[in-house]
């Protein structure tokens, strides 16, 4: 097979060496003490809806048990001052903590773990404490279909792994790890798990992604468009295993797209130029993404990011292509008679550093394992075995 014989030489480097790489992350933990991660499920709310799929014991900060709530039974807890209400309970912060294999309720979803209220002086904070391995059975079916090849879900286990764990050294804060948006990355809690994430998950367990010893700020995306690029070219600081390689997510549902906006849409989403006359290109990467670009209008002129256009225009990525359409009366020449609309075609979705989702599907797919995805992706990193403690 061509496409495994350009992965091989990779794979039998130095850089596919499977060592173990013992990085005490929690020195305080209790030996082979399983880690807990915090999730923030809720923030600054004035109330959510809580509960419980068994009977829970309720207790304060200090660990001072209050009471128990039914399984099965919703309950709301709102904020109060500097204090958690739930029912008669008050204190400045609880947990709720299911018996047997129960899980948690919060907001809308049923979680694994427990759940700790805390009041702070801007509302509720609602946080799901949860085990690393059992958080990512949930990340891997949100982040990536559980129908896809059991390979792909291999490397999105560890590439989450790794994510949430440099997260949570870098961006974690006294209350919570991670969230759990697409800033984190999604965890919507069981009821994105699924027997093939378990699968994925069980079989890299303990596998993270590291550099010189430390663990890699592991970005991924659903697929880049032809190639991924250098980290430095679309946000700011290089990193040594963030590097443009060759993609493989031709034929992907994101590989190209096109969107069309009347001139009116355009210059209603665009602010400060009058009617959009023209959009070029000031600067952008080496495999075409928009760093800024210049949109003329009939009544002035901005130089805009391409992430800001992006968001403005809702687009896929700052991979694109901005092409007028006149009408028959009109030429390009003639700026009195602006165009009537643009058809942007682009390609990829999402900011194209790392790991490319659909990339990993299509290389599974033709027989690629989880350790050369990664590798592929991920250029100058190990896959270490590491344990938290």
């Amino acid at each position: 097979m061509k496409l495994l014989s350009q992965l091989q030489p990779l794979w039998q480097s130095r850089r596919y060496v499977l060592f173990v790489a013992l990085l005490w992350l929690m020195m305080v933990a209790p030996a082979r003490a399983a880690l807990l991660l915090r999730i923030a499920i809720e923030e600054d709310v004035s109330s959510v809806k809580v509960g419980s799929s068994t009977p829970a014991r309720v207790a304060n900060g200090a660990g001072r048990p209050l009471g128990e709530i039914d399984g099965m039974q919703a309950s709301l807890a709102r904020a109060g001052g500097s204090q958690v209400n739930l029912g008669s309970w008050k204190a400045n912060r609880m947990t709720i903590d299911p018996t047997g294999d129960g899980f948690v309720y919060i907001g809308d979803r049923w979680y694994r773990g427990r759940l700790v209220l805390v009041a702070t002086p801007e509302g509720l904070i609602a946080i799901n404490a949860v085990n690393l391995e059992e958080y990512l059975y949930s990340v891997v079916g949100a982040e990536m279909s559980p129908s896809w090849p059991g390979e792909a879900l291999k490397a999105q286990a560890v590439a989450a792994r790794t994510y949430a764990l440099y997260q949570r050294q870098n961006r974690g804060n006294d209350l919570y790890d991670l969230g759990d948006d697409t800033f984190w990355q999604v965890y919507n809690g069981v009821e994105k798990e699924a027997s093939t994430t378990h699968a994925a998950v069980q079989a890299t367990a303990g596998q993270a992604l590291v550099h010189n010893g430390q663990l890699i700020e592991a970005v991924y995306h659903a697929s880049s468009g032809g190639h991924t690029e250098n980290v430095e070219d679309v946000w700011t600081h290089p990193r040594p295993y963030l590097r443009g390689v060759p993609d493989y997510d031709s034929g992907t549902p994101t590989y190209q797209w096109t969107e069309t906006f009347s001139r009116n849409e355009l210059s209603a989403r665009i602010s400060g130029v009058g009617n959009v006359v023209s959009m070029e290109p000031e600067s952008t990467t080496p495999h075409g993404r928009i760093v800024t670009m210049r949109v003329v209008g009939d009544a002035g002129v901005r130089s805009i990011a391409g992430e800001s256009l992006r968001q403005a225009l809702n687009l896929r990525s700052t991979r694109f292509t901005v092409l007028p359409e006149y009408g028959s009366s009109a030429s390009k020449n003639n700026l009195a008679s602006a165009p009537i609309q643009f058809t942007i075609q682009g390609r990829g979705f999402g900011h194209g550093v790392g790991m490319s989702q659909w990339g990993a599907y299509n290389l599974a797919r033709r027989g690629v394992n989880y350790q050369q995805i990664l590798l592929h992706y991920y250029q100058n990193a190990n896959l270490a075995k590491i344990r938290v403690e």
